[in-house]
């Protein structure tokens, strides 16, 4: 066992996770702090942050290790100053996990509202990726900290799933642009990578997936995304926590970048 704690063990790791309030998010900042880890909950919702910390103080009483800072990932500025206050507050940040993105509305292709469009591309792949990466990035550079990023992809990244136009796109450039930083920074001993979900139930994808709370009752695109999961049910958002702490350990993944690692119940090798 003292193999295994060592070689999963994150008490030196300082944790930035982006969309701090989020489901996954929460569920990724419990199982970093039972890791050992600091963890700083970035999220442009001073609300959202309160809530996720006082739901992680309940879950694992490591108060003192977990940090909430209100961020707007959209804009430069405001990300260098968090990792200022976040340097300050738990010392400097060597892992970075971008969790902050979603999706606005279903639409056809021709109906669809470029407004919408224009704002979920921006979410996710601007605040949601390339803003805190590119400022993360040049601190570690500048300080010669061999820091990792994990962004968050999506079943999306691969195949696309319909009538979410932004979100494809965004979510394939998530992953196209986890490959290209990996490549860039690997120089540096930066390590880039990603975790990409399958179905998991969450603020934002619920009323597309659940129909009925109290009965169960799908969705006929829940449906027909369990039809298509070969385990045959959505995912718990604490099945995502061993890819990330194995992720963010540099023992157990420290020669692995460019890497997305699907966690989605088989949904990606369904065939017929």
């Amino acid at each position: 066992m003292d193999y295994v704690v060592e070689m999963f063990n994150l008490e030196e790791k300082r944790v930035v996770i982006t969309g701090g309030g989020g489901v996954i998010a929460v569920a990724l900042s419990e199982a970093l702090l039972k890791a050992g880890a600091r963890v700083a909950l970035w999220d442009i919702a001073g609300e959202a942050i309160e809530k996720a910390k006082a739901i992680l103080n309940e879950a694992t009483g490591a108060a003192d290790r977990l940090f909430g800072m209100v961020v707007d990932t959209m804009a430069e500025g405001s990300a260098s100053k968090a990792i200022e206050q976040t340097e300050s507050s738990m010392g400097a940040p060597n892992v970075l996990i971008n969790a902050a993105g979603g999706n606005r509305g279903k639409s056809s292709f021709v109906e669809s509202d470029m407004e919408t469009f224009e704002f979920v591309l921006k979410l996710n792949l601007v605040a949601g990726l390339m803003v805190p990466t590119k400022v993360m990035v040049a601190y570690w550079i500048e300080k010669k900290i061999k820091g990792a990023v994990i962004n968050l992809a999506s079943m999306a990244s691969y195949i696309p799933l319909s009538g979410v136009w932004a979100y494809d796109a965004a979510k394939a450039g998530v992953l196209n642009l986890t490959l290209a930083a990996a490549k860039e920074f690997a120089p540096h001993g930066i390590r880039v990578n990603a975790v990409a979900p399958g179905f998991f139930i969450g603020k934002q994808n619920k009323a597309l997936l659940i129909k009925n709370d109290k009965t169960g009752e799908l969705t006929e695109r829940g449906q027909s995304v369990i039809d298509h999961t070969p385990f045959g049910r959505f995912g718990d958002v604490k099945e995502l926590a061993g890819a990330v702490i194995f992720l963010a350990s540099e023992r157990a993944s420290g020669f692995i970048t460019g890497v997305s690692l699907p966690v989605d119940g088989g949904y990606l090798v369904y065939n017929i």
